[in-house]
Formats: C-alpha cells, structure tokens, sequence
C-alpha cells in the first residue's frame, strides 16, 4: 500500500510539472529525496511520462489529425504541399530528430551522470534564468502560422536540451519559441505537440527496463502512476494555456531559481545526497 500510495503522489507530481516549465524529471528526483524514498527511476521517470502525453494527444487531438492528414495528403498531392500543415507535419518531424539521435547516443549518461542534483539544481536555476531572459528580450508577436524551417530546427535543438533533467522540454522549447519573437500560447502549444514524439518513444523504449533492478518501482506502481499523471496532466494543460494568454512566465522562472538554489544547498550541507541513480 505504501508503494502505491507513492506512485499516486510521484504520478500527481509527473502531471502537475510535465507542461510547466519547471522540469517535471527534476520534481521525480527531489522530491523523493525529500519524503527519504528510493529515487523512481529513469525508466519509471520515462514510462509514467506516457500518461502526460496521452493526455497532449487528446487535448490537441484536432490539431494533430489536422496536421497529419495535411502532411499524408502532401505525399500524393502538390497543392496540398502548399498548406500550413504540410510545413508543420515536416517542422515537428525535424524538430524531433536531435532529441531521438541524442536520446540514443546519450543513453547511459542521462541514466546515471546527468541524474545528480548538483546537475539537476545548476539546470533548474540556468533555465530559469534564460526563460526570465527570453520573456524579457521576445518580442511575443509571432503566429505559429510563421514558423520557418530554421526556426524549427532552433525548437528542436531547444527540446534536446531537456536530456538532461532538470532543463525541462516544455521549458527550453518555449524559452526558445520566446526569444524567436513567438506569442506565448503560440510558442507553448507547439512545444507540446513536439513533445509528443520524442516523450512517447522513450517512454515505449523504457517499458523494457521497468522489471529491472535499477527501478524502485514494478508494474502496478507505474501504470498507477501513469494513469494519475494523465489525468492531472489533462488538467494542467486546460490551465496553463489560459495563464499564458495572459500573464508572464515570471513566476516560473521565480520558483525555478527558488528550487535549484534550496536544491543545491541542500546537497552542498550534507542534508540530501547529490546521487539519485539506484543500483
């Protein structure tokens, strides 16, 4: 009953931080340490992301049938190579290529070196500063509609960053998507749907290792986790694209410092311990 009421709590926590850009792969490594819990995992971090981004997949599931039929149709037919979804079908193919490549290429070290909270806390405050920056330095006035092969690419690069945890993918794409001059619903709803690729691969890629022994949690604690997490994710996603059409992304950037800096005392004091990787 205990681990199961841990999965709840990590699944809740994976829900509320998948889409804020906060890093929800810095939360699942704190705040363990925090309540004295074994560190979930990379692979149980990775899997129980399945659920934030099915939760994506149905809140933009008109988005993404547009784009995909528009990007079919453009295989067979050239007028339809002229249309928005066309590009965008393209943009976000591309766009997840360097976090696939990376994600592979990089495996081994995002499952034990980059899981360290003086990595984690550094990542959460140097984000946080270049998020601050980029909401004051951007322009905000940029439709989707103008996205450019070259942006697109800068987005993807972006995303990439997030291999290690505590940059956060939401939060780099849209720190990224801030700077180019984006409005910032514009900038966050693309970096959701870039997500979608890269997020449920390595979750997929990951269900292997879930059995294993460098994971604190088996089969029932990951799909509870999993199926909280995307009903908590549903929810923040509704709230989070009604906040950015109005207000800043300051508060974030506030709490990101905040977090990184009690992080990193904290481990420099000797209160909490710097490695979260298990076995």
């Amino acid at each position: 009953m205990d681990e199961l009421l841990r999965a709840v709590v990590l699944g809740v926590l994976q829900g509320m931080t998948e889409f804020l850009p906060i890093s929800s792969s810095a939360h699942l490594a704190i705040f363990p340490k925090f309540f004295g819990w074994e560190d979930p995992g990379a692979a149980y971090t990775a899997v129980v992301q399945i659920g934030t981004e099915v939760a994506v997949v149905l809140y933009f599931w008109r988005d993404i049938w547009t784009i995909g039929r528009g990007w079919l149709r453009g295989l067979v037919s050239a007028p339809a190579r002229q249309e928005l979804e066309w590009r965008m079908g393209w943009f976000i193919i591309v766009g997840s290529l360097p976090i696939v490549v990376l994600g592979l290429l990089l495996e081994d070290l995002i499952d034990s070196q980059f899981r360290n909270l003086w990595v984690i806390g550094t990542m959460l405050i140097v984000l946080g500063l270049l998020l601050g920056l980029a909401e004051k330095i951007g322009r905000k006035t940029r439709p989707i509609e103008q996205l450019t092969w070259t942006h697109a690419v800068a987005l993807g690069a972006a995303q990439a960053a997030a291999l290690i945890p505590g940059v956060s993918r939401s939060g780099a794409t849209i720190s990224m998507g801030l700077a180019l001059g984006y409005e910032r619903a514009a900038a966050t709803r693309y970096a959701f749907l870039l997500a979608i690729p890269a997020v449920l691969g390595a979750g997929i890629y990951k269900l292997k290792d879930i059995p294993g022994g460098e994971n604190a949690y088996g089969w029932g604690p990951t799909i509870i986790g999993t199926v909280v997490s995307f009903v908590v994710g549903l929810a923040v996603i509704h709230w989070l694209l009604q906040y950015v059409s109005k207000h800043s992304y300051t508060p974030f950037v506030i709490y990101r410092v905040a977090l990184g800096s009690l992080t990193l005392i904290l481990v420099g004091t000797g209160v909490i311990t710097a490695s979260v990787a298990i076995g």
